[in-house]
């Protein structure tokens, strides 16, 4: 498996699909880097040599924010948010849904799994 960017990408797949399980990179930008880099989009990420991963890595660490600083980055965002007391910032906080999404029956995702409610079990039918 290439090393590109601290990240094992897949050698089976292509370079262009490859590249997007850096995290801050996408298809788009796969595709731009590769067209910079003068790389083809369709070659297997096992088959490049040493010098076209150094090319992919260099243009990663000057173009893109990846990895380990955008995780940083979006965490301190969502922290300020929480901080000045906005309402996404009291979203995050209770931890549900940011972006007005409906809470009454859906949203299990962010709330987790439903809690059982003392006293409240259905009686049988007679």
């Amino acid at each position: 498996m290439p090393r590109i960017a601290g990240v094992d990408v897949p050698k089976q797949k292509q370079i262009c699909i490859a590249l997007t399980y850096i995290y801050g990179i996408g298809r788009y930008t796969a595709k731009q880097i590769l067209q910079t880099v003068d790389i083809d989009p369709a070659k297997r990420a096992g088959t490049l040599s040493e010098q076209e991963v150094a090319k992919i890595q260099n243009m990663i660490f000057a173009d893109c924010k990846t990895e380990g600083d955008l995780r940083k980055e979006v965490s301190m965002n969502i922290k300020r948010l929480m901080e000045i007391g906005s309402y996404r910032g009291l979203r995050h906080r209770r931890g549900l849904p940011v972006h007005g999404q409906r809470t009454h029956t859906n949203a299990r995702t962010r709330k987790g799994p439903r809690r059982a409610i003392q006293g409240k079990k259905k009686t049988p039918a007679k």
